[in-house]
């Protein structure tokens, strides 16, 4: 599994919230600049988060889809929240998946009108290739609300500008539906996330909205009917789970030399220990069947602390990392001292948890699964 975050984006504090539902052991990062993140793991035990709120139009998204990603180094970003429908086959609470996101206000004007400049940035074909399968296995829809009805899943273009349309027969209205009559919906931001996933050696973005209004007027009465909860509620749980399948993804491609088959000894001699390899392993291992010291966790624990102030002090983990490291210790340290089964399972949990918040120092993390390891030998 890729330990690397995946970040989450949002405009509103409603869709903020929905994402957040989804979410567990919360704790807020704050950024020098002011900005303050949340970090956790997907609740069902899965995979590391950051969640962010950007605030409306596609400048401030791009600027702070900029700091989560410089900040956190995610292996994926997704941005999640409400748009309008620009068709009338399209029904409120649908989500819409953006295979691209036009940013429809460039342009030029010239004595004959205006003529469309849009840029335009396109879904990964590996990525859309998951989301698409993770739609047709309807697995995600365990994450609806409770009662909730199923909504239709619709991948297709989004339009982002810098205005809310709220008209079907306004001139703005009738341009946007000529220039990109193969837009399914309109919003807000995803322009600017969408740049910042492109700038940074094209990381994998995703856009995920819920049909809260249908852009023609009538959104006051599809607001006041609870539209925007629904909608961004399917939005947050399609999104949660694509996170999901986005962290289990394997590699497919081998290191250069090393064919899949090839088989892999390491053995330890005298003193010696073998630790992890970085990077996948492929084809059959074997690590020294024939000597399997037994290993004491507390030992290691108290090692883990000490090797986690240096690593402090050389500025390798930052100091919100360090205490959350440090928590963490204490968990698996009492879990150990109850020499219950229960206990020793939630020690492994609390290490987990640790392996993650470690997972850009390979040496902590290298030895955190050493520990995870020895408990298991005691099990």
């Amino acid at each position: 599994m890729n330990e690397r975050p995946i970040v989450f984006l949002t405009a509103l504090d409603l869709e903020y919230q929905a994402v957040r539902r989804h979410l567990t052991d919360l704790r807020v990062h704050r950024h020098p600049a002011g900005t303050r993140f949340e970090v956790g793991r997907l609740a069902d035990g899965g995979c590391r988060v950051a969640l962010g709120l950007v605030g409306k139009g596609n400048q401030p998204a791009a600027v702070l889809a900029e700091r989560a990603i410089t900040e956190f180094g995610p292996s994926a970003l997704l941005f999640v929240g409400v748009a309008g429908a620009l068709w009338p086959h399209i029904g409120l609470g649908d989500v819409v998946v953006a295979t691209h996101v036009y940013a429809y206000h460039g342009g030029t004007s010239e004595d004959d009108g205006f003529k469309a400049r849009p840029r335009v940035w396109e879904i990964s074909h590996g990525t859309d290739q998951i989301a698409r399968h993770l739609n047709r296995s309807a697995t995600w829809t365990r994450r609806l609300p409770e009662g909730a009805a199923v909504p239709k899943v619709r991948f297709g273009p989004i339009a982002a500008g810098e205005v809310v349309q709220d008209s079907a027969v306004s001139t703005h209205a009738q341009w946007v539906r000529q220039t990109y009559n193969d837009a399914l919906a309109i919003e807000m931001e995803a322009a600017g996330v969408a740049q910042a996933g492109h700038l940074n050696r094209s990381l994998p973005t995703v856009v995920v909205r819920g049909i809260s209004d249908r852009a023609d007027g009538t959104k006051v009465n599809s607001d006041g009917g609870g539209w925007q909860a629904r909608a961004v509620a399917n939005a947050a749980a399609f999104a949660t789970a694509l996170a999901q399948e986005l962290t289990l993804d394997p590699d497919h491609t081998p290191a250069k030399g090393a064919p899949m088959t090839e088989n892999v000894r390491n053995i330890a001699r005298d003193n010696s220990r073998v630790g992890l390899q970085a990077g996948r392993i492929y084809g059959n291992v074997s690590i020294n069947e024939s000597a399997k010291p037994v290993l004491d966790p507390a030992a290691q624990l108290a090692e883990l602390r000490d090797r986690l102030r240096k690593a402090l002090k050389a500025q390798e983990v930052d100091e919100p990392t360090y205490a959350a490291a440090e928590e963490e210790i204490a968990v698996a340290g009492e879990s150990l001292s109850e020499r219950t089964e229960r206990g020793r399972n939630k020690a492994v949990i609390a290490l987990k948890r640790l392996r993650g918040l470690l997972a850009d120092v390979a040496e902590l993390a290298a030895h955190v699964s050493s520990i995870i390891a020895a408990i298991r030998g005691l099990q």
